[in-house]
């Protein structure tokens, strides 16, 4: 699992107490979140006492309220918290009218620009490499996720248009936030992921403000022992099947970069292994990549590690290496023995089993 850090947003010693916002959500999300919740605690004094605040949003949040995102929610992100995790939500495939998104909005109101998500297979034995290996850096605020869209009706019939945003300045932080990752990792390799051949202008801009970064006077040289390559999001889908040790890093704008993440989850056996961070330069959110899985909601049978992961991916992000090292290795040890497995994975373990496995690894 990527154990490097990320963006430190804070001295681990200026803290007394950690303030943790919690947001199921949907779904899943009231499943799962309970058991990463249960991993920090576990981890004693390797971090400040954690303090969790319980907050709403999602789907159910809107149907009970008319309000998919509270603001209530989001000041006490910004005023109370020191960093927050998110389950999962269930937005409907259909337009419904005052309901947006929550964990979009998020990312918008908090200016998480960067979602960071690891993709990591478990080595057979400790301390092996693992088969899979690399990060997905995703653009988090623009592309078609403005959700700019109108339907009009013309000599065809209706007519349906979405606005594809992409700047300068997102691209250009986005592209920082790769390259510090690429770094920080042995093989010190970026790929950009594009469409540029048919996009031009859109993609276009994209590709040549993160090529661009090494040249930034502010860096002054710090990545010049980074390689950087360029791949075609379609090619890169099939490498990933195909060769995906290729690839460390990978920085791609908002759509492309999710779905480049879910497939490679593929790679590794399940959506419920993967984790990311919602970052930006003043908060973190951690959250599990798997949606909010209706089909299983209930039944006792969520997978509990990538929000566990992603718990880790978060306390990292703010300093605690330690106690989010004990986490990975916790859930590595339960993977690698294999007695406790969701249905996922296919094993016939619980939720609750497998948090008690790793948490009696930890």
């Amino acid at each position: 699992m990527f154990r490097a850090p990320i963006r430190k947003l804070t001295t681990a010693a200026t803290r007394q107490s950690l303030k943790i916002g919690l947001i199921p959500a949907d779904g899943i999300g009231k499943e799962v979140i309970p058991a990463a919740r249960a991993a920090i605690v576990a981890l004693g004094n390797d971090i400040p006492k954690p303090e969790f605040i319980d907050l709403n949003a999602g789907w159910e949040t809107f149907t009970r309220t008319g309000v998919a995102l509270p603001e209530e929610t989001v000041r006490v992100l910004r005023e109370e918290c020191d960093c927050a995790l998110f389950g999962s939500v269930s937005s409907p495939s259909r337009k419904v009218t005052g309901y947006s998104s929550p964990i979009v909005a998020l990312r918008k109101e908090l200016d998480l620009y960067a979602n960071i998500r690891p993709v990591t297979s478990v080595a057979p034995e400790a301390g092996q490499q693992p088969a899979v290996d690399l990060i997905v850096v995703r653009e988090n605020t623009e592309c078609l996720y403005v959700k700019q869209e109108q339907q009009t009706i013309g000599e065809n019939g209706k007519e349906a248009r979405a606005t594809r945003l992409i700047t300068e300045r997102a691209s250009r932080r986005i592209g920082q936030m790769a390259f510090e990752l690429a770094a920080a990792r042995p093989r010190k390799h970026l790929t950009v992921i594009h469409k540029s051949n048919v996009l031009s202008i859109t993609d276009g801009l994209f590709r040549e403000t993160v090529r661009a970064v090494p040249r930034l006077p502010e860096v002054n040289g710090k990545y010049d022992d980074v390689t950087i390559m360029e791949q075609l999001v379609d090619s890169a889908v099939y490498r990933l099947f195909r060769e995906p040790e290729v690839f460390d890093v990978m920085v791609a704008p908002n759509l492309y970069g999710d779905i480049i993440s879910d497939a490679a989850a593929a790679l590794v056996g399940s959506l419920g292994l993967i984790p990311s961070v919602n970052a930006g330069d003043n908060f973190v959110m951690g959250e599990p990549v798997h949606g909010s899985a209706p089909d299983i909601e209930g039944k006792g049978i969520a997978n509990p590690i990538a929000s566990i992961r992603s718990a880790a991916l978060m306390l990292r992000h703010l300093g605690y290496t330690k106690g989010a090292d004990r986490l990975d290795l916790a859930v590595d040890q339960v993977i690698r023995e294999g007695k406790y497995l969701t249905p996922d994975l296919k094993g016939k373990s619980t939720t609750r089993e497998v948090l008690d496995a790793v948490l009696a690894k930890i």
